[in-house]
């Protein structure tokens, strides 16, 4: 194991063979479209400038929560999406504890299938007050300033905690078990396949400046919610000075 960007930023030798793996796999089954993995990407940054206006790419987290994964908590997962133009059109995130895996298609829905084919639907949690809300908030990489006032607030919400994995997070909101997610970086491997298992459950996320989310901008916050009224509340409570 290794660092990248920092003492939190890990790398395991399970990451990079799995992403080989996984890219190996693919390339196989769509000859000709390219794989943006995140160690790739750490090793070579101008692949990641290649992914919002590609024709069609695969951006995958080979093992998303490696921290917990390093400390041997069995709360991490394999983030994959497809990606046209910037707009994810297929997601999947496998559960490798648990064996299942949560899928979306643009259109088409989102749900859960289990490695014994059985499969179930998933829609977000109805609408609630902002002091019923249960959200998992990602306030480390935020600046400063903004990350002190959304700290600050996070009593106004009924329940908050950071599971430092967003495979799980999205899982967790597409499923109806949260109400809202916050992040400021937004990797492309971390979020796109998450933002549109969201959307197909019913979901409403936007970049915190209210525009719809794109794989080609990464950073400047994404704010999650059970639909858009939800979003404008979640997002007046946690920044409110």
């Amino acid at each position: 194991m290794r660092t990248k960007t920092g003492p939190h930023d890990m790398v395991t030798a399970a990451d990079e063979a799995a992403e080989r793996a996984i890219e190996a796999a693919l390339g196989r089954m769509f000859p000709g479209v390219p794989v943006v993995g995140e160690e790739a990407a750490a090793a070579d940054p101008s692949l990641l400038g290649r992914v919002g206006a590609a024709d069609a790419v695969f951006v995958c987290d080979p093992v998303d929560g490696t921290a917990n994964f390093a400390a041997g908590l069995p709360l991490f997962g394999a983030m994959l999406a497809l990606i046209r133009k910037g707009e994810p059109v297929a997601a999947w995130i496998h559960d490798p504890v648990l064996k299942d895996t949560a899928i979306a298609l643009r259109g088409e829905g989102a749900w859960v299938q289990g490695a014994d084919g059985a499969r179930h639907d998933l829609r977000v949690a109805e609408p609630a007050p902002v002091g019923r809300m249960v959200a998992a908030v990602s306030h480390r990489y935020l600046p400063p300033d903004r990350a002190g006032i959304v700290r600050g607030n996070l009593g106004a919400l009924g329940a908050t905690w950071e599971l430092r994995c967003a495979a799980h997070e999205w899982r967790l909101a597409a499923s109806g078990k949260l109400h809202g997610l916050l992040y400021w970086r937004l990797f492309p491997w971390d979020h796109a396949p998450g933002v549109l298992l969201h959307a197909e459950a019913g979901g409403y996320a936007r970049r915190l400046d209210g525009q719809p989310y794109h794989a080609g901008v990464h950073t400047g916050g994404l704010l999650a919610a059970p639909d858009g009224a939800g979003w404008e509340a979640l997002k007046a409570a946690l920044f409110a000075a």
